[in-house]
């Protein structure tokens, strides 16, 4: 693009730019026919002040012009930077789509295809526009429920505390209640009547379920399938409890065996110990009868059986006529034991 032809430092009136301030023409001053009259000199003043009055105008006019030029030449230097820049914006606008995708290779950016897709880009501006603004609404509608929300919590948190600072007595006169012995009494005496009615009302519930209880009916099959299997348990526990019987009948058996067998030799040395004990007891009535005439009998012995043995021979055939006391040592038992026949025959016993 061509730049305009400067233009000259002379006036030039004849070009195509007109100035921006027109000049305006002075208007030339009215006479009158009567100071013409009067005044002899007069047409040679109104000729001078005519001259004066076109030598303004022209001055005027061309200080109008001159500034219109300045104007001009301003104007056009503004339009040229204005074309640099647009020019260089263009080349950056060029540049920056002749590597759009939407451009083919080897090609250049046709204003169609520009177009539309600025035209494309503005329809995603103003969708997206659409969307931040229902993305605010959004917000300030949850704003303000949040807002609601935080003020309702807030009304809460203090009737709760109200509702705290209401129970407060309340729980301090429960518990002064509480603590009085008439009022616990009555309290214990209510809970207890409460557990026996509901003890009551459950045993009325039993009974109305037996009453109403059917084979044919939904629990009625589950009783009885389950008394079959407690019927089947009951009978294996049966048979193993007669094995177990069986068992521990056998082993008292043989233990009763084992004892019976410990007896018997314990009565046969037992047997054997008597006839030894009968041997002494001979020996010791050939003493008694060797001395007939003693009255006390001395028995320096700590054989139970011994003892028991000679006093009983003694009793039996009637050789303790004569004797007054007994005198046992070296054995509380003895004493214990004669002491029986002491009552029976009458003696003192002495230690």
């Amino acid at each position: 693009m061509s730049s305009p032809a400067p233009f000259d430092d002379e006036f030039d009136f004849g070009g195509g730019f007109g100035g921006t301030h027109s000049g305006h023409k002075r208007s030339s001053p009215d006479f009158e026919d009567e100071d013409y009259d009067n005044d002899p000199f007069g047409h040679k003043k109104a000729k001078s002040k005519a001259e004066e009055a076109a030598s303004g105008v022209t001055t005027g006019m061309i200080l109008s012009l001159r500034e219109s030029l300045q104007n001009c030449k301003d104007s056009v230097a503004t339009c040229q930077n204005e074309l640099e820049a647009a020019k260089s914006e263009i080349e950056i606008w060029r540049s920056a789509f002749q590597h759009e995708p939407y451009i083919p290779d080897g090609a250049t950016p046709a204003p169609k295809l520009v177009n539309s897709y600025l035209q494309s880009l503005k329809s995603c501006e103003e969708s997206l526009r659409e969307q931040l603004e229902k993305a605010k609404k959004k917000e300030a509608a949850f704003i303000v429920t949040f807002a609601k929300r935080e003020q309702e919590i807030a009304e809460l948190k203090s009737a709760v505390r109200d509702l705290k600072a209401q129970l407060k007595p309340a729980s301090m006169q429960a518990r002064r209640l509480l603590l009085d012995p008439a009022v616990h009494e009555e309290f214990t005496r209510l809970k207890n009547l409460v557990e026996e009615k509901d003890k009551k009302v459950k045993e009325l519930q039993d009974n109305i379920a037996a009453v109403n209880f059917t084979p044919q009916s939904k629990m009625g099959k589950m009783l009885m399938a389950k008394c079959k299997i407690l019927q089947e348990e009951n009978e294996e526990i049966g048979n193993q409890a007669s094995e177990g019987k069986m068992q521990e009948l056998a082993s008292k058996l043989s233990l009763q065996k084992h004892q019976n067998a410990e007896l018997k030799s314990q009565f046969e040395g037992l047997q054997k110990h008597m006839d030894g004990l009968a041997n002494d007891v001979e020996r010791s009535n050939e003493t008694v009868f060797a001395y007939p005439h003693f009255h006390s009998l001395i028995l320096f012995t700590d054989k139970v059986p011994v003892c028991y043995f000679i006093i009983l021979y003694m009793f039996h055939n009637k050789h303790m006529k004569n004797i007054n006391h007994i005198i046992v040592n070296r054995s509380s038992s003895l004493l214990l034991l004669f002491k029986g026949y002491s009552l029976i025959l009458d003696i003192p016993l002495f230690r």
